[in-house]
C-alpha cells in the first residue's frame, strides 16, 4: 500500500472512531428518560427529553461558526479539542444537582459535539474526490457503533444500578461515557497524522467569500436544508417517541429499553457501508430508496406486536441511518473545496434547528397523552406523523441536483 493510501485508511478509521464518540453522547440520554425525570423530581416527560433537545441544538447551532473554522484552522486540533469538550459536558451533567445546571452540562456537551463534522466532512471530501459515498459510509459504521453503544450501554448500566442508586443510576454511566471521551479525544491528537493541503487550484475561494454565487443556488441549498430537516424530525422524534413507547405502552425496562434502540442504530453500521458504495453509481435513486422504505417502516411499527419491536427497529435503523452518507457526499460533490466546511456547517445548522426539537416534542406530546400514554394505539398518529414528514423530506434530493448542476454550469 502507498504511503498516501495508508494515510487516507488511517485518516478515515481515526475519524470513524471520533464519529462513533460523538454520536454516543447523542443518544446515550435516551433510555435513562425516566430515570432522570424521577430523579429531579420532574411533573412530566418534556423536561427530560427537553435534555436531549438542548444538547443536540447546541450540537447544530454553531455548526456554521465551526464550518467557517474548519475552512481555515487545524482540523486535527479542532476535532481533537471538540470531542475533549463533549466529554467533559458529560462529566459535568452527571454531578448536575439540578434541572438548570444539567441543561448548562448539555449546552456545553452539544457545543463539543459541533466541532465534528463540518471539519470531518470536509476532510472526507478532500481525501476522497472519487468514491465519496463510500467513504463516507465507511466512516458511518462509527456512527452506528456509537448509536449501537450508546444507549445499549447506559440503559444495561443504569439498570444493574437501579436497584442500589435508585433513579440517581443513570448519573454513573453519563460520568463513565464523558471520562471515555476525553480519552479518545487525546489518543485521537497523539494518533492522528495532520492533514495534507488540499491541491492549489482548490485552495483558491471560487466564489470570494459568498458561499454560492447566484441568489437561485442559496434558495436550493436552504429549501434543501429544511427539507432534510424534517428528515432529521422524524429520525430524532423516533429514538425518543420509541424509548417512550416501549417503556411505557409495551412493558419494556430500561435495559431492554437501550437494547431495543442499540438495534436500531447497530443496523446503520451495515447499511451505511452499503447504500454509501451503492450511491457512487446513482445518488438520487438509492437516497430516495432508502428514504422511502424508511417511511413505510416507521408508520408500521407501532402496529407489529411487541415481539417484533426490536426486528422493525433494526430494519428502520438500516436504510434510515443509510441516507446519511448518502446525502453528505452529494452535498460536498456539489460545492467546491474552499466553501465545503461552512457549507455542511450551515446545512447541519438549519436541519439541526428544525430537526432537533423533536426530543422535547415527543416527550411533551406523550406527557399529553396522560393515561392513555400505557395505550398503543394512542402512539399511532404521532408515528404516522413523523412518517408523513419523512416523505415530504424527498423533495430536499432535487435541490441538492438543481446545486450541483448549476455549480458546474458556472465554474
Amino acid at each position: 500500500m502507498s504511503a498516501d493510501a495508508q494515510h487516507k485508511t488511517r485518516t478515515l478509521w481515526l475519524l470513524g472512531m471520533l464519529h462513533a464518540m460523538t454520536h454516543i453522547f447523542n443518544v446515550a440520554l435516551l433510555p435513562l428518560y425516566l430515570l432522570i425525570k424521577r430523579d429531579f423530581g420532574f411533573a412530566g416527560e418534556g423536561q427530560a427529553t427537553s435534555l436531549v433537545t438542548v444538547l443536540m441544538l447546541s450540537y447544530f447551532v454553531p455548526s456554521y461558526w465551526l464550518g467557517v473554522l474548519a475552512d481555515r484552522l487545524n482540523r486535527k486540533k479542532l476535532l481533537s479539542f471538540g470531542l475533549a469538550l463533549n466529554g467533559l459536558g458529560f462529566v459535568a451533567l452527571s454531578f448536575a444537582p439540578n434541572y438548570l445546571c444539567a441543561v448548562a452540562a448539555c449546552v456545553v456537551a452539544g457545543l463539543g459535539g459541533s466541532f465534528y463534522h463540518p471539519a470531518a466532512t470536509a476532510m472526507i471530501a478532500r481525501l476522497f474526490p472519487s468514491g465519496t459515498g463510500k467513504a463516507f459510509g465507511l466512516v458511518g459504521i462509527g456512527a452506528g457503533v456509537g448509536f449501537c453503544f450508546g444507549p445499549l450501554f447506559s440503559g444495561w448500566r443504569a439498570g444493574m444500578l437501579e436497584a442500589t442508586r435508585g433513579a440517581a443510576a443513570w448519573r454513573e454511566p453519563v460520568f463513565e461515557l464523558g471520562l471515555l471521551g476525553v480519552l479518545v479525544a487525546a489518543l485521537f491528537y497523539w494518533l492522528a497524522d495532520e492533514e495534507k493541503s488540499a491541491p492549489v487550484a482548490a485552495r483558491k475561494p471560487v466564489h470570494a467569500d459568498k458561499l454560492f454565487p447566484t441568489t437561485a443556488l442559496y434558495v436550493f441549498f436552504f429549501a434543501a436544508a429544511l427539507a432534510f430537516g424534517l428528515r432529521d424530525f422524524a429520525g430524532a422524534g423516533a429514538g425518543s417517541l420509541s424509548s417512550l413507547f416501549l417503556q411505557k405502552a409495551r412493558g419494556f425496562d430500561t435495559r431492554d429499553a437501550g437494547l431495543a434502540l442499540s438495534v436500531l442504530y447497530l443496523a446503520s453500521a451495515i447499511g451505511n457501508p452499503l447504500f454509501g458504495g451503492l450511491s457512487d453509481t446513482g445518488r438520487k435513486r438509492w437516497t430516495f430508496a432508502v428514504l422511502l422504505i424508511s417511511t413505510a417502516l416507521l408508520a408500521l411499527f407501532p402496529h407489529v406486536p411487541a415481539r417484533w419491536a426490536i426486528v422493525v427497529l433494526g430494519a428502520i435503523g438500516f436504510f434510515f441511518l443509510a441516507s446519511y452518507p448518502m446525502v453528505e457526499a452529494a452535498l460536498m460533490e456539489s460545492v467546491p473545496d474552499a466553501v465545503r466546511g461552512r457549507i455542511y456547517g450551515m446545512f447541519i445548522t438549519v436541519g439541526g434547528l428544525v430537526g432537533q426539537l423533536a426530543h422535547w416534542f415527543a416527550g411533551h406530546q406523550v406527557n399529553r397523552l396522560g393515561d392513555s400514554a400505557h395505550q398503543v394505539q394512542s402512539y399511532f398518529p404521532l408515528y404516522g406523523a413523523l412518517a408523513g414528514l419523512l416523505l415530504v423530506s424527498l423533495a430536499g434530493l432535487p435541490c441538492l441536483h438543481a446545486i450541483r448542476k448549476r455549480e458546474h454550469l458556472t465554474k
